[in-house]
């Protein structure tokens, strides 16, 4: 059940962030583990190692800015998942509350998007990943976590999506991105300088392996050339948005090496829920440049 001091309406403007785990990994197209996530990452943020305070020193242990769901979603296979996802996020939704999902394998972005666009139908979404992710199906699965950003613009759930880290894209996903108009700034270009930013609510989708395995090896897929957690870090420290949901997704403590990757996870829980109960004239008061709209740079 919800937790029972999660506000009934706390308002659109900001405030409450309600943390969702999602333990769920029937999509995953190599390896098994990413169900354990959540709890991974609840873990490492509770135990003791470190404070639950931001960067910029907002405190997820006063105020009530943020609260956990009490209980993790468990779907029990792929063909219920997203109405179970959609429908807690709705709910959650409803109460007026900003909504951070821990995952999970990737797949659960989409029917997230399907319950955020009933809400903010001028949503736009920034994907921090290794992997476009823009598969039209993967091993006969066109819902894999390889393929729901293509599910979310087909269905025209995002106007606007940036894609940043990305280091595997291929014939088939170039192509969808030029199809679907995606911004994608590959791994290639990340510079410590770069600053998004973004007009109206933006969704946040962070799969851990947008990081270097060498400093998040719990993850499903290794790729090597990735960022650091400083540079992720900082990236999103400069980001100007309304940042109204966020996903964190893909850690998989079966081949995690000393909770390193639970861990930095819970750092971004931190990181990611100050950017979400952050009031708007703070981000308004600092000046940024914006990357470019236009065609997909593939």
């Amino acid at each position: 059940m919800l937790s029972a001091d999660l506000p009934r309406n706390a308002g659109a403007g900001g405030g409450t962030v309600a943390v969702q785990g999602v333990c769920f990994d029937a999509n995953a197209s190599f390896a098994r583990g990413a169900a354990g996530g959540p709890v991974a990452i609840r873990q490492a943020l509770f135990s003791g190692s470190a404070n639950l305070c931001a960067e910029n020193g907002f405190d997820l242990a006063a105020g009530g800015g943020v609260r956990f769901v009490e209980d993790d979603l468990r779907p029990a296979g792929a063909d219920v998942m997203p109405a179970k996802v959609e429908g807690r996020v709705a709910e959650l939704l409803a109460r007026g509350v900003r909504v951070l999902c821990l995952g999970g394998d990737h797949s659960i972005t989409h029917p997230i998007l399907r319950a955020y666009a009933g809400r903010y139908p001028r949503i736009s979404v920034l994907h921090l990943d290794a992997h476009p992710d823009l598969y039209d199906e993967l091993d006969g699965n066109r819902f894999s976590h390889a393929c729901p950003f293509a599910r979310i613009m087909e269905e025209k759930l995002a106007d606007r999506l940036v894609q940043v880290g990305i280091r595997t894209s291929n014939g088939h996903q170039r192509e969808q991105a030029r199809r679907f108009g995606v911004e994608v700034v590959p791994m290639a270009d990340w510079h410590d300088r770069l600053f998004l930013r973004f007009q109206g609510p933006l969704y946040l989708s962070i799969d851990l392996d947008v990081l270097d395995p060498a400093f998040a090896p719990g993850v499903s897929h290794h790729e090597p050339g990735g960022a650091s957690t400083r540079q992720l870090i900082g990236l999103l420290q400069r980001l100007e948005a309304d940042v109204v949901g966020a996903d964190i997704v893909e850690c998989n403590p079966l081949r995690d090496v000393g909770g390193m990757t639970a861990m930095t996870g819970a750092k971004l829980v931190k990181e990611v829920a100050a950017l979400m109960a952050a009031a708007d004239d703070q981000r308004a008061s600092r000046k940024y440049q914006s990357i470019s709209a236009g065609p997909a740079n593939t």
